[in-house]
């Protein structure tokens, strides 16, 4: 069997893979890109149907390419994100392969590299780079059992209101995917009850400017990860020209709110006591967005438009004063339980040591444990952006200079014996 041969393996033809590619290519680095369906693939098909971009177009993309056909402010649906990436593969012309699924990766016995056993054969390569990211396995806690005689399906599964049966519906899990599902069945006439875990609740926009722009000022999205704290998600929302996720009125709207589901026994749900604390701690991020920015603008001089309504919180809803502890599914007529719980990571393919006991990459700044293996597309891989399109671009940059450094390491072959003259 014929082995193909190609210096860096890159495994994942999403964003991430993508960005490896280019900035493999401006450091001169030969190296093939795998991707086991189309490029882009899970925009297109594991995302809801009215999805867009939770970042205006200016910001969520590459620096080589705009989007042209969409205004700079807007928010691009998923579709277009998509095209987008095939755009900036034939733009950069970047060696994607598609249809070519990776299936084992191990390191060479007694020589350097690795070998990857793949759909269509065997690649050996000098590196390998996971650029598969972290949402490749759908989470759903085991809290409700089959015979609650309720349908249940992660996020990752929900296209449209029309595909769900009739009844009402819960969705388990508040930041941007469960609050805008939740909120696309709510316009639509479904009775809907979401659970609402702790978040950040960041303003849409603010003074004129979109909060990316804010973060951006304000050095938060360079921000790294603290070791051992859980990250907190964010609810927020491009949909219908992008608006602040407001849980209270969304409440006031017909939605009931509820805390953090725990548990589910003989039919009915138990839920933490804890909606109102997580709901405060949201406004309380909201709110101290709102001084830092107008802090900037004071210390500045910016002649930026105050908006002092901004700062005003409405009164709790009924649902918030008064939150439910339990919910008996059949007595609601809950008929659907969507979790927006997020996903696992699934590097089953990966057999190195670059691993930790729970399968989750060991890694610094995507520089793994294991010479040779990266990881690119982690969330907070090397700050707060890494998960972004513009985020992982320069997180890819840093592993192609990290790749290159270690080429000339390698290449050094000790140092040269003078050789004695004779006379």
């Amino acid at each position: 069997m014929s082995v193909e041969k190609t210096e860096v393996l890159v495994v994942g033809g999403g964003q991430a893979g993508i960005a490896m590619s280019e900035h493999l290519s401006k450091c001169g680095v030969s190296h093939l890109v795998l991707e086991r369906d189309r490029i882009a693939e899970r925009w297109r098909t594991a995302r809801w149907d009215s999805l867009v971009a939770n970042g205006p177009a200016w910001h969520d993309r590459f620096p080589g390419l705009a989007f042209e056909s969409a205004d700079p402010d807007s928010f691009v649906a998923k579709d277009e994100i998509a095209d987008y990436f095939v755009d900036y593969v034939q733009k950069i012309g970047a060696p994607v392969r598609c249809g070519v699924e990776v299936t084992e990766v191990r390191r060479n016995q007694g020589r350097p590299g690795f070998r990857a056993e793949t759909s269509e054969g065997v690649i050996e390569a000098d590196y390998v780079v996971a650029a598969t990211g972290a949402f490749q396995t759908p989470v759903i806690p085991p809290v409700i059992p089959e015979s609650a005689g309720v349908t249940q399906i992660h996020s990752a599964s929900y296209r449209h209101p029309g595909q769900l049966e009739d009844g009402a519906i819960l969705i388990v899990g508040a930041g941007s995917s469960g609050v805008q599902i939740a909120e696309e069945l709510l316009e639509n006439g479904r009775e809907v009850f979401l659970s609402v875990g702790p978040h950040d609740r960041p303003p849409r926009r603010y003074r004129g400017r979109d909060f990316v722009w804010w973060l951006g000022v304000l050095n938060k999205w360079d921000m790294e990860a603290v070791p051992g704290v859980e990250h907190t998600t964010i609810a927020v929302s491009g949909a219908h020209g992008g608006k602040t996720v407001d849980f209270r009125k969304l409440a006031e709207r017909g939605m009931v709110l509820l805390g953090r589901t725990e548990a589910c026994e003989d039919g009915k749900l138990r839920f933490a006591d804890d909606l109102r604390k997580n709901v405060e701690a949201g406004d309380a991020n909201y709110l101290s967005l709102l001084e830092e920015a107008d802090a900037y603008v004071v210390r500045n001089g910016l002649d930026l438009p105050e908006e002092p309504e901004a700062h005003v919180i409405g009164p709790d809803p009924d649902c918030i004063a008064n939150p439910l502890q339990t919910l008996d599914l059949a007595e609601a007529g809950i008929a659907t339980v969507i979790w927006a719980t997020g996903f696992g990571v699934d590097y089953g393919w990966l057999k190195v040591d670059a691993l930790d006991e729970n399968g989750r990459p060991a890694h610094h700044r995507g520089i793994s444990a294991e010479p040779g293996v990266y990881f690119l597309g982690l969330p907070w891989q090397t700050r707060r952006g890494s998960s972004f399109i513009w985020g992982v671009w320069h997180d890819a940059k840093y592993i192609a200079d990290h790749i290159c450094k270690q080429r000339g390491y390698l290449a050094y072959e000790g140092p040269v014996t003078a050789k004695a003259e004779t006379v």
